[in-house]
């Protein structure tokens, strides 16, 4: 097989002239003969003014071309799409696919041995870690890593779960228009990730669970010098997979992702995990089981005390100690054999001596942070599909609850009728969203986190059942049910609630049904049409996304991928 810049000629009918050529432009660079015979690693750079989250990626690709270099190879950088999520329109979900093409396809045009992925903002790993799958090039995530904390009134404060909270109480009137706008200046004090445990965060840890980062690489905070040596390092274990791998087949296997799932429940991670870990898994033709994610539920407990599931923030669970700490404590349910991109076994690294035995942050399976997981999978007659929970920030005594719907038919419905005076709505009742899943919305954007409606906010509520086929970010909480499968616009049971019906959830029986009877039902479905946008014209990314995107058990991935 072909090696560095022989590798993938441009087709000109002539792979003699196709090599001369290519010479003669990265010579143009500046390059030797010498360092063109040097196996190439390339290097993504998704830098952007518009991610703020990524701003220490120039800094990061410097330290992985000096490890690159220092290893005997050549670093090559190339751009791909950067998406953030605050600045995604409609939503980061809608672009996370096109993302991983664009790596996917980057990756395969150009000559490279090995790829550096750089990527940390909450959509830009999974999407790099698609593309790795499809690839199965040598690869090695490198994740731009948390921000660090902020502080207001000697609170430490983290975006973006304490952005929630404090934004909750400005609805509510108990937060002024200066405050809020004193607090929006020291959640995110930083460069980098939210450093609670959402998504970005989430997907940090799992890519290690995964094999697929150096171990401590995914928790290291953004502006810290140890974040420039896992890069250089990343470099260099890169030019050494170069040489002979392992490859993404060879790590991310049926056990890897089982790995990932202990994981995923023991951190109380973000429920769009589960979103990407299924996406992954299907670009290596396997699928991810929700009943043995629920099974691994009921067995694993929460062990890391981060918010939104506990009390503390990401440099807090580095300096614990990190994935491999956690790992240790984890070690009678992982399959320990599972090799990574380090060159060491899961169980290896799970060995890593502990440096701290004071800390609390990563707590043992004595002393949990919940006896459980972080997450459930519901099934009932409003979810024949599935739903998800995340029970460990969800309120007790709401779950097992019944209550009357009040649906909100789509996004900008809720938008429009949320906080009207004149909603008929109580603290007993379960918001319904509808019509905000992958095809419904389109771009199943994380509206799930419904707000509570402004009167009752007002009036102290700070928590009621939530129901939707949205998604929700991994920094919210709450009582709320996302990801109902199917979604409503494909015509699913969700789609035929009405204001009005009873619905019962019953977290521990892992039930969430609909109380109409079926007669009525089939009566609603004749009547029922699907959102007018299926059927509107609709061309470029937009056509490709809605004829092609997958319901969010399958990872919401393209049904080509």
């Amino acid at each position: 097989m072909a090696k560095g810049l022989r590798k993938g000629l441009t087709s000109y009918g002539d792979p003699g002239f196709s090599l001369f050529l290519r010479k003669a432009f990265i010579k143009a660079a500046g390059f030797s003969d010498d360092a063109l015979d040097r196996p190439i690693v390339g290097i993504t750079n998704t830098f952007s003014d518009y991610n703020p989250c990524h701003g220490n990626v120039p800094r990061l690709i410097e330290a992985v071309k000096r490890g690159v270099l220092l290893a005997g190879g050549l670093p090559m950088e190339f751009p791909t799409i950067s998406i953030h999520e605050s600045f995604a329109d409609p939503t980061s979900m809608y672009l996370r696919n096109l993302m991983a093409l664009d790596t996917e396809e980057m990756i395969r045009a150009q000559p490279m041995d090995a790829v550096v992925l750089v990527g940390g903002c909450d959509k830009t790993v999974p999407a790099q870690l698609m593309a790795a799958a499809s690839v199965d090039l040598p690869a090695i995530q490198l994740i731009t890593g948390p921000m660090l904390v902020g502080h207001h009134k000697g609170e430490v404060l983290g975006a973006c779960t304490d952005c929630r909270r404090l934004w909750g109480e400005h609805r509510a009137g108990r937060l002024g228009a200066d405050e809020i706008e004193t607090v929006s200046g020291r959640l995110a004090p930083t460069e980098g990730t939210c450093m609670v445990m959402g998504t970005a965060s989430t997907m940090g840890c799992l890519a290690e669970a995964l094999g697929l980062a150096l171990p401590h690489s995914g928790s290291i905070p953004a502006t810290h010098a140890d974040r420039i040596r896992a890069a250089e390092a990343s470099g260099r274990r890169a030019v050494a997979l170069a040489a002979g791998g392992p490859r993404p087949s060879d790590l991310l296997t049926e056990a890897a992702f089982r790995n990932a799932m202990v994981v995923l429940q023991a951190i109380g991670g973000s429920t769009n995990g589960l979103v990407h870990l299924a996406a992954i898994a299907r670009r290596r033709g396997l699928s991810l089981d929700l009943e043995t994610f629920d099974r691994i539920g009921r067995e694993v407990p929460v062990l890391v005390d981060l918010k939104p599931s506990g009390s503390h923030y990401m440099e807090h669970f580095h300096w614990a100690g990190g994935v491999p700490r956690l790992l240790r404590e984890l070690r009678e349910h992982l399959a320990l054999g599972a090799p990574t991109v380090a060159g060491l076994t899961i169980g290896e690294i799970a060995g890593t001596p502990v440096e701290d035995t004071r800390q609390t942050i990563i707590r043992s399976r004595a002393d949990p942070v919940r006896p459980d997981g972080g997450m459930a999978v519901l099934r009932g007659t409003l979810a024949p599909g599935g739903a998800v929970i995340k029970h460990a920030a969800a309120t007790p005594g709401l779950l097992v609850h019944e209550g009357r719907a009040v649906v909100f038919d789509s996004v900008p419905d809720l938008v429009a009728r949320i906080d009207d005076p004149d909603l008929d709505v109580t603290a007993d009742d379960v918001l319904v969203l509808r019509n905000a899943g992958p095809k419904g919305a389109p771009g199943m954007p994380e509206a799930g986190y419904l707000p509570i409606p402004q009167k009752l906010a007002r009036a102290g509520v700070k928590d009621m059942v939530r129901i939707s086929d949205a998604r929700m970010s991994g920094t919210a909480f709450g009582t709320i049910v996302l990801h109902v499968t199917p979604e409503a616009a494909l015509g699913s049971p969700l789609a035929l609630v009405r204001t009005g019906d009873r619905i019962r959830l019953d977290v521990p029986a892992r039930r969430i049904d609909l109380l109409v009877d079926e007669a009525e039902l089939a009566a609603r479905a004749a009547l029922w049409s699907p959102p007018a946008h299926l059927s509107e014209p609709a061309r470029g990314y937009r056509a490709l996304y809605l004829r092609s995107v997958l319901q969010a058990d399958e990872g919401c991935d393209f049904d080509f991928c």
